[in-house]
Formats: C-alpha cells, sequence, structure tokens
C-alpha cells in the first residue's frame, strides 16, 4: 500500500513538472513568434526584448532549440548595431545547442553568419573554414524529413553561402578557388526544381563577372552584368535596400569594364545608372541607420533598466545573506565557545609534550642550517672549479686565435673567419662573466674602486672593441665627448667599463644597417667632483612600453618572433645593479620600431693629482715596454704554455716554461729572472704554495698571480701571500702586458738596469 501511494505522489510530481515544462515550451513559442514578427517589420527594440526573454526562460528549462534561436536573432541585431562582439558571442552561443539538438540547419546559419561577420572585419581567420562547415551542414540536412524549414530556405542558404565563399576567394584573388566554387554554384542552380530566389541567383552573376574582369574578359563579363541588371530591374526587388545596393554595384563595375573594352557610351551610360542607384541606396541606408541609432539608443535603455532591476535584486539577496550569515556567526560563536573550553584543556595537557617536541625540532633545525652552510660552500667551490674549467679552455682558444690574427700573411677568407672564432670565443667568456657577476651582486660583494681614469680613452677603446661586430651588423657608431668633460676621474674603471660594454653591445645587438651614438656630457663641475651623464642611442628595434621595467629583470630577455637575439637575460640586470652602486639610476627612452636611448647619472671624483709620466696614465703613451727581460712561466697547461710564450716572445721577452711550483722554486734558486707569472692550480705543488716559498729566499722579484677561476679569497688576500698582481685567464692582452711592465719598471731588480736590457 505504502509502495503504490508512493508511486502515485511521483506520477503526480512528474505530470505537473511535465505540465509546468509544456507550457513554457509553448510560452517561448508564442514569444519567438511575435520576435520574428518584430524582426520582420524592423522593429528592432521589440524584437530584442522579445528574444531575451525567449533566452532567459530557455535557459532556465535548458532549450536547446529555442536558446539557438534567439541566439541567432540576437546576434543579426547585434551586427545590424555593428556590436561585432556581441554579434560573435550570440553566433558562438547558437553552436552547441544546434549541436545537441541536431539542427543542421541552424548549425549552417551560425557558421554562415560567422564566416560573414569575420570577412566584414577584414579578418582572415576562419572565414573560409567557417563558410566550409556552413556547406557540409547544409548538404547533411534532409528537408524531407523535417518540417521546420522549406526546401527554398534550403536552396537560399545553399546560394548565399556559395555566394560569399566565392565572394572572398576574389577578394583574395584567389581565383582557382573562386572558379571551382562559381561552377558549384552554378551545378546548384541549374540542379534545383523549386523558384530560386533571384536575388541570390543575379548575385551570382554578379560574382561571375568579377571573377571575369580579374581574368581581362571583359565583354563575358558585361553579358553577366546586364544579365543580372535586367533580372532585377524587371521585378520589384530592384526597390528594396538589398537590390539597389547590387545594382549600384553591377552598374559601377559595367562601367568600369565598358571603359575596358573602349565602348565609352555604354560606360558613360552605366557610370549614370550607377549615380542613380546608389544615391537610392544611400538614401535608404541613411533612413536604416537612423532606425538602427534610435534603436540602439533604446536598446541601451532596457539595458540599463534591466540592470538597475537586477542590481535591486541583488541588494535584496545581500540583505538577505546579511541576516543568514549573522544567525550563523551567533549559532558559531556559541558552538566554539564550548569547543574553545574544551580545546583549552586539551592545550594545557598538551603544553608539555609540545615543549619537548620543539626542543627537538630546534636541534633538527641546527643541523639543518649546519647542512645548508656546508651546502653553500660546496655551490661555491663547486662554481670556482667550473669557472676554471672553462676559462681554461676559453685562454687557449682566445689567445690562439688573437695570435693566429696577428700573422700578416693570412688571407681575408681566413682572417675572417678567426674574427668569428675569436668573437664566439669572447661571448662564451662574456656569458660565464655575467653569470659569475650576477652571483656576486645578488650577495652584495661587490665594492667600488676608485682608480684614476683616462675617461675618453676609456670610451674610445671600449667603442673600438666592437669594430668586427659593427662591421658583421652594418652599423655606424659615433663618440660624442663634452668639452667640459675632465680628462682624468676618479671611480672603479671595470665597473664602469662593463656598464658602457653591456648598453653598446645591448644597442649593436638590436640594430642593423643603423646608428649608435654614445654621448658623455658634464651636467655639473665642482672644485672635486664632477656629474657626468652618459647616453647610449640607437635606431635598432626599440623596446615596446610594456618592458620598459621587465628588460631590467633578472633573466629577461625582448622577445620578437621576428629575431633570433641570444643571451642570459642578465646584461641589463647587472647593469643596472652597478649603476645603482654608482648611486644612479638607469633611464630608458624608446618608440618601438623606432630605437632606444639608455642613459645614466654618476658623481665622481677628479683626479687633480695626475702628472705627465705617471704611471696613472694609458699604457701606450706612459709605460714604454722593457724589451729582453727574462720571465719564468709556471703553467701545466700545454695550451696555455704556448699561448703566453708566443705573446711574450712577440714582444721580444725570453721565457722558460715550468710544469708546477716545485720546478719554479728550484728554477729560481738557480738562475735569475726579472718576473714570474705563476699560474694557481698545478700539479705535485700550486702556485700559491710555491709562491709562499719563493718569498722565503727571494722577496724582491715580482710574481704575479695567473688563475683561471674566479676566487674573491685570493684577489683580497693576494698581497699577504706574496702576489704583485693577479690576472685572470682568458685576459686582455693590453691588461696583460701593462701588468708585466708595471711591475717590471717598479722591480728593484730592474731600476738599475732599466735603460738597458734587464
Amino acid at each position: 500500500m505504502k509502495t503504490y501511494l508512493i508511486m502515485c505522489f511521483l506520477a503526480l510530481i512528474n505530470v505537473a513538472f511535465s505540465q509546468s515544462e509544456r507550457h513554457l515550451i509553448n510560452q517561448i513559442d508564442s514569444i519567438s513568434c511575435t520576435a520574428l514578427l518584430h524582426y520582420n517589420n524592423n522593429e528592432i527594440v521589440l524584437s530584442f526584448k522579445a528574444f531575451n526573454k525567449v533566452k532567459k526562460i530557455s535557459d532556465s528549462i535548458n532549450d536547446s532549440y529555442g536558446k539557438a534561436v534567439s541566439n541567432f536573432y540576437l546576434g543579426n541585431i547585434y551586427n545590424s548595431m555593428h556590436e561585432y562582439e556581441n554579434a560573435e558571442r550570440s553566433y558562438t552561443s547558437m553552436l552547441k545547442p544546434s549541436t545537441v539538438i541536431g539542427d543542421n540547419f541552424l548549425l549552417a546559419n551560425a557558421y554562415l553568419s560567422l564566416g560573414k561577420l569575420y570577412k566584414m572585419k577584414k579578418s582572415n581567420e576562419d572565414v573560409v573554414s567557417y563558410f566550409e562547415k556552413a556547406l557540409q551542414h547544409v548538404s547533411k540536412h534532409n528537408f524531407f524529413d523535417d518540417n521546420n524549414y522549406s526546401l527554398d530556405q534550403y536552396h537560399d542558404l545553399m546560394l548565399e553561402t556559395r555566394v560569399k565563399l566565392c565572394e572572398f576567394y576574389l577578394e583574395k584573388e584567389h581565383l582557382e578557388k573562386a572558379l571551382i566554387n562559381l561552377l558549384r554554384l552554378e551545378k546548384n542552380i541549374n540542379n534545383t526544381d523549386t523558384k530560386l530566389n533571384s536575388y541570390y541567383k543575379n548575385y551570382y552573376c554578379y560574382i561571375h563577372g568579377l571573377y571575369l574582369v580579374k581574368k581581362e574578359l571583359y565583354n563575358n563579363a558585361n553579358i553577366k552584368f546586364n544579365k543580372a541588371i535586367a533580372s532585377l530591374e524587371e521585378t520589384a526587388l530592384s526597390n528594396n535596400h538589398d537590390s539597389n545596393s547590387l545594382l549600384s554595384k553591377l552598374y559601377k563595375e559595367l562601367s568600369l569594364s565598358s571603359a575596358e573594352t573602349g565602348s565609352k557610351e555604354e560606360a558613360y551610360l552605366a557610370l549614370l545608372k550607377y549615380n542613380t542607384y546608389n544615391d537610392e541606396f544611400i538614401n535608404q541606408e541613411r533612413v536604416r541607420q537612423d532606425v538602427i541609432a534610435k534603436s540602439k539608443f533604446l536598446i541601451e535603455d532596457y539595458k540599463n533598466d534591466v540592470q538597475i532591476a537586477n542590481s535591486e535584486k541583488q541588494r535584496q539577496l545581500q540583505i538577505a545573506k546579511k541576516i543568514k550569515n549573522i544567525n550563523f556567526v551567533i549559532t558559531l560563536t556559541l558552538v566554539l565557545l564550548a569547543i574553545s573550553l574544551i580545546t583549552l584543556l586539551k592545550n594545557y595537557i598538551s603544553k608539555r609534550r609540545l615543549t619537548n617536541t620543539l626542543k627537538k625540532q630546534n636541534k633538527e633545525l641546527e643541523l639543518a642550517k649546519n647542512e645548508a652552510l656546508k651546502s653553500s660552500e660546496l655551490k661555491s667551490k663547486f662554481i670556482s672549479n667550473v669557472t676554471h674549467e672553462l676559462r681554461t679552455p676559453l685562454y687557449g682558444v682566445v689567445g690562439i686565435t688573437s695570435l693566429l690574427l696577428s700573422n700578416n700573411s693570412l688571407n681575408d677568407r681566413d682572417s675572417k673567419f678567426l674574427e668569428s672564432l675569436k668573437y664566439s670565443g669572447d661571448y662564451l667568456l662574456n656569458l660565464v662573466n655575467e653569470v659569475l657577476q650576477f652571483g656576486k651582486i645578488e650577495s652584495q660583494k661587490v665594492e667600488l674602486k676608485k682608480v684614476s681614469v683616462d675617461l675618453r680613452r676609456l670610451v674610445e677603446n671600449i667603442v673600438g672593441s666592437f669594430d668586427y661586430k659593427l662591421q658583421e651588423t652594418n652599423n655606424k657608431i659615433e663618440v660624442i665627448i663634452d668639452k667640459r668633460v675632465p680628462k682624468y676621474i676618479k671611480c672603479d674603471n671595470v665597473r664602469l667599463s662593463q656598464v658602457l660594454i653591456n648598453l653598446i653591445g645591448n644597442s649593436v645587438k638590436f640594430t642593423k644597417n643603423g646608428r649608435i651614438a654614445v654621448r658623455v656630457k658634464t651636467l655639473k663641475l665642482l672644485d672635486d667632483k664632477v656629474d657626468l651623464r652618459f647616453e647610449i642611442q640607437d635606431s635598432g628595434i626599440g623596446v615596446p612600453e610594456e618592458k620598459f621595467n621587465t628588460i631590467f629583470e633578472n633573466f629577461s630577455q625582448l622577445e620578437n618572433s621576428n629575431t633570433n637575439y641570444q643571451g642570459t637575460g642578465l646584461g641589463l640586470s647587472i647593469t643596472k645593479k652597478i649603476v645603482e652602486l654608482f648611486g644612479g639610476e638607469i633611464e630608458l627612452e624608446s618608440e618601438y620600431g623606432f630605437g632606444s636611448t639608455f642613459s645614466f647619472n654618476i658623481t665622481v671624483d677628479l683626479d687633480k693629482k695626475v702628472l705627465v709620466n705617471s704611471n696613472v696614465k694609458m699604457f701606450k703613451e706612459s709605460i714604454q715596454p722593457v724589451n729582453h727581460c727574462r720571465i719564468l712561466i709556471a703553467e701545466d697547461n700545454k695550451i696555455n704554455q704556448i699561448v703566453t710564450r708566443n705573446l711574450l716572445e712577440k714582444e721580444n721577452y725570453f721565457c722558460e716554461i715550468v710544469e708546477n711550483g716545485t720546478e719554479a722554486i728550484k728554477v729560481l734558486k738557480n738562475k735569475i729572472f726579472d718576473l714570474v707569472l705563476m699560474d694557481i692550480n698545478m700539479p705535485i705543488m700550486g702556485g700559491i704554495e710555491a709562491t709562499q716559498l719563493i718569498r722565503k729566499f727571494n722577496t724582491d722579484i715580482p710574481i704575479i698571480a695567473l688563475t683561471a677561476a674566479d676566487v674573491e679569497e685570493l684577489k683580497e688576500n693576494h698581497k699577504s701571500i706574496g702576489f704583485n698582481g693577479i690576472i685572470t685567464k682568458p685576459f686582455d692582452n693590453y691588461e696583460f702586458f701593462q701588468i708585466i711592465e708595471t711591475n717590471i719598471q717598479n722591480s728593484s731588480n730592474c731600476k738599475t738596469k732599466f735603460q738597458g736590457a734587464c
């Protein structure tokens, strides 16, 4: 008995819901008919309101047909008001419900409307794809099994899709594809037995005539144009908006085509007709646009009213929700109070256990901290070793390449290959240095030094180092230094050089067949200080405004689909941090596609104590090479031995090579040398231990450390070990000889013999 009652109850509920849903479906059909009637009578506002109501009801009961139809006509209304984004959204919303009910006619209309929309927006995206999908769905539809659509609707849809596809191919000059679709369109027209929409038949003649014009078959084109004109003018269609538009196009093309055939009179008469129909079309379009403009205004009012109603509804819901939340909070508070009492008791019991656990965890954290410190030390040692392993072969590559380039007997082709090889080696070295420099700056281990600098010579030497890259990119570089810029200043020349090299290199890399300007200006000159401004301007690809801040971030690079610029993405980040160390701020002015200007201001000390022949002057001006001196090279790497020996012998030095520190000590005890080049990492005995032992019996001879590793500790303590200086491999030849000559001339061993051979 109970089961019977439950079944009856469920049956009654089902009947009630079915009747309610059926009533809503009938309501959807009724409103849709009214909305469609308004739409056909050009009553846009009434149609818009009605179709929105249909859409809302259809969404509430998930009626796919109602959703598809309402979205289709709403898309047409939005399209007529030039709200293309809303139109695209409505047409796209048709696809899912139309697919659910398997309505190929609606699907074909959706794809055709999307294709026309993209074609009108002059976008190639998906135009052909949408038209092809529309044709596929029209072809699938069986009108004999569906009473919703007539056979004439099917043919009109097929004709319109083919016409639009042909028109698109003609606009894009795809004549072969246009011809294929014209032939298929002609076949569709010839195979039908029903009375076709004469507008699309005439539009077919117009499209066919356009194709013949593009093929320069003007007489045949005129036949098609005249045929369409005669058909349109014989019917009442010539009075409507679309037919006037088509007639004006036909007469315009007929006038142009007749002119090509030499029929000037026919061309003139066609031009007069074109003006007549075009004026009529413009008048009709003006009236139509007035209606659309008024409708658009009224629709906006309708949307505002709906929005206000929704806002009020939301406000009421929020008030109700707020009251509900207050009740919930009160209840929850009471529950929490009860729970808190219980929790306090449990917390008191577990407090002692927690204290013991924390003590244990503190011990574990202490152990983890010690392990982290060990890991950091291992990391530093690993970076040092990797740096050494990278720089050692680079020393051989760059050094031997430099030696070969100094050979005047090389032909241009070989010289170019060697310059490319040296550039690649220098590029790889720069990558290594950038990574190391980044680590130093991040760990705040960089301190600026103050040494005397010939600013003009520094800038000229840096610019000169880009000669090969300038030839490769076909760029011109110009150096402009203000006359008020002091000749000598005191600053960290290494860091300043790094900033200028990075910025000039950046301009060279992103500029081709252009000009680069390097400017140095004096902003303010005091007794002991000077404010300088540096500017690097190029005519390269420029930087988009949205990238102004991100390009100075770590590992950031400028992306461009048409370029292939390589690098670590650290150059500008390091440059920014170094400029900030100088107390300045890097600035960027750029317009994408028209070049960039990087600039910064720094304040440096003036160097007023520079003498004409002092050692702070540049090497080639103040320090003359001391020839025939004897130099001991302690180096275990064979390639490094060859490179170093050749460089020195080319400058008339006498060299002797040993392969470890033990041999160096033995040779120095038996022979006299003017300077020692001591490699740090050698088998049997390294350079540090060997130097410390040498200083026990010879405190005068200059010893220069050679290292491929970037060891900060060595740079800080090299004098206490016994070294007179450090050269990092691969070294710059100018810096290499400057350090050697300076130390030899300052050596007490050589001062008495400086005027002759050492």
